[in-house]
């Protein structure tokens, strides 16, 4: 088999079968060396595709030319490698998809999509986003970084010059005070569910606020979250197309003054030299940097996973940290390669900084991140960035009197109530907001009652607070059927046009009005008055270890929406934020 002309791909869509960039071979028994790979002309072939992060994917293709030029071959077998520069957010779309998950912010995949061999997006979080995110079993296989690039504050050189850089240095604590002062500093993010960079900026500065502890913790947490909501950006471009133009102060103080950005970013945007270019900002503690994992997808060929460990050597060899440096990429251990050129005050491990710690081996889903730490900010983020009308209904049967051990005997009452309290801090006040509670007979012979009617959350936050603190149980049963489908048509008949109109129900038990509608009954009349034109999302959240999931999953569905139970009620809350985030937003 001949050498070809290399040409990489700037997409993962369409069919798999591009233009080979490289040529790799196996052996019957697995894989070999690097350096023992020469050899002769090969024959056969077997198609190995690769999707790579943007920035990192002309390192790859550079390493799959020169193997092609040296005329790998082992045991006479050729592996043809196409290399595909993709966004990590439309990769992940493709998986989620085949894998049965759902990543908020993230949205479907294109019909023309296909999913990759190999996959190496630009952070390991998106593999534990697969995870959390419904995909329990998703287990790629190897998941070492191959390359890296530290996440930072990008600030206008005149305004870090002004906070002491690069002399001085500066945390994440003292960017919240900044964040949150009455004259606050204009910060902006890239979309976080859809941006590794965003959310380790995100995650950094949310574990500040948390860590800062007292009365304002959760205030300075929500106003951080809000600051960066109104300078959000879809796309990165559109972020660093904010920045000022012009040093003059007028345009400094009107234009982007912080993003969470990756050292790449920061680089490639001062190499075009622009009018002010921007600092980097390495704040302490280091946020997650982007690790640039090697994930070998689960399904694939014996023949492809054994050509899969061939390339991953090929992209470990020591002489890849110099293509890495051509794309102002550092290696998987933080230090860089020939011709890296370092923003001013940039960390390096060699020079022996302890803060700049390089990415875990095996990336860093092997480090110990937390995968609900990710989940909840994408949770948060996504609730207090997205609008809606929502109905929130919570049981008050006998059974939520009862205690839970992991919440130092805090009933199940009061952990609901506390948990839907913390979710309703995180909506603006352009979300409306109804509370009812349900039980057996609550109302004369109905099983439900209104608390508080859905109304702007401009208006009747205190009211809701009040209301959620005032909630006690009943001694009657379960009346979930007559409620669902009461509230259902509630919903139904003040459907707000542009708004994501849902109900969340919160229970821990089954049905149990013996004088009720049926569950055929329900299924029946929700599937009758259901409208396409008027979409209502259904979230039923089940609570201990007593709820039916087959019941709950099939009411929820039928209705239109989803059921989540939490085992463990002290973990209603993260639940709660992650099955409001899910939600569809209307067409």
């Amino acid at each position: 088999m001949s050498a070809g002309r290399h040409r990489m791909r700037s997409g993962i869509h369409g069919a798999a079968a591009a233009a080979a960039v490289g040529v790799l071979v196996v052996t019957a028994g697995g894989w070999v060396g690097y350096r023992q790979l020469a050899g002769p002309d090969c024959s056969g072939k077997i198609e190995l595709s690769v999707a790579v992060a943007t920035e990192l994917a002309p390192a790859v293709d550079a390493a799959a030319s020169e193997w092609e030029q040296k005329g790998a071959a082992v045991d006479g077998t050729c592996i043809d490698v196409t290399v595909a520069a993709a966004d990590a957010v439309e990769v992940a779309a493709v998986v989620a998809a085949k894998h049965g998950a759902t990543l908020a912010g993230v949205g479907q995949a294109s019909g023309t999509a296909v999913s990759p061999d190999v996959w190496i997006p630009d952070s390991s979080t998106w593999l534990l986003r697969l995870q959390t995110g419904g995909a329990a079993a998703f287990a790629p296989g190897n998941g070492a970084s191959i390359a890296s690039s530290p996440v930072v504050v990008a600030m206008p050189e005149p305004r870090a010059e002004v906070l002491g850089w690069p002399q001085q240095e500066i945390g994440w604590t003292e960017l919240l005070a900044r964040v949150n002062s009455d004259r606050p500093l204009k910060t902006g993010i890239v979309e976080p569910t859809r941006d590794a960079a965003g959310l380790s900026g995100l995650l950094s500065l949310m574990t500040a606020a948390s860590s800062a502890g007292g009365a304002t913790a959760e205030q300075d947490r929500i106003g951080a979250l809000r600051a960066l909501a109104s300078g959000a950006s879809a796309l990165r471009q559109d972020l660093l197309a904010k920045f000022p133009t012009a040093s003059d102060g007028t345009t400094l103080a009107s234009s982007l003054g912080a993003a969470a950005l990756s050292e790449e970013d920061v680089i490639q945007y001062n190499a075009k030299k622009p009018p002010v270019p921007l600092a980097a900002l390495y704040l302490k503690p280091s946020p997650l940097p982007l690790d640039y994992p090697y994930a070998v997808l689960p399904g694939i060929e014996p023949a492809k996973d054994s050509a899969a460990r061939v390339l991953f050597e090929v992209l470990t060899t020591p002489s890849f940290k110099d293509k890495l440096a051509a794309q102002a990429l550092r290696g998987p251990d933080g230090n860089w390669g020939s011709g890296f050129e370092p923003p001013k005050g940039a960390p390096s491990p060699a020079g022996g900084d302890p803060s700049a710690a390089p990415p875990p081996q095996g990336g860093i889903a092997a480090g110990g991140l937390a995968p609900d730490a990710v989940e909840r900010a994408v949770s948060s983020w996504s609730i207090a960035t997205l609008s809606g009308r929502m109905l929130c209904i919570i049981d008050v049967s006998g059974s939520m009197k009862k205690a839970v051990p992991t919440a130092n005997g805090a009933t199940r009452q009061q952990v609901t109530a506390e948990a839907a309290r913390r979710g309703l801090n995180l909506f603006d006040d352009s979300w409306s907001i109804g509370l009812w509670v349900f039980s057996t007979r609550l109302d004369g012979s109905r099983d439900y009652r209104q608390v508080v009617p859905t109304g702007p959350l401009s208006r009747q936050r205190s009211t809701l607070e009040r209301s959620l603190d005032t909630i006690t149980s009943s001694s009657g049963d379960t009346g979930l059927y007559d409620t669902l489908l009461a509230a259902y048509k509630d919903v139904q008949q003040n459907w707000e046009p542009g708004k994501v109109n849902s109900i969340v129900l919160f229970t821990d038990g089954k049905n149990e009005d013996a004088d009720g509608i049926s569950q055929r009954q329900l299924l029946a009349e929700l599937k009758r008055i259901k409208d396409p034109d008027q979409p209502i999302q259904v979230i039923i959240i089940g609570i201990g270890t007593e709820v039916s999931k087959a019941e709950l999953d099939t009411i929820a569905q039928s209705a239109g929406g989803g059921a989540f139970v939490a085992a463990d009620p002290t973990k209603i809350g993260d639940i709660f934020l992650r099955a409001i985030a899910l939600r569809k937003a209307p067409a």
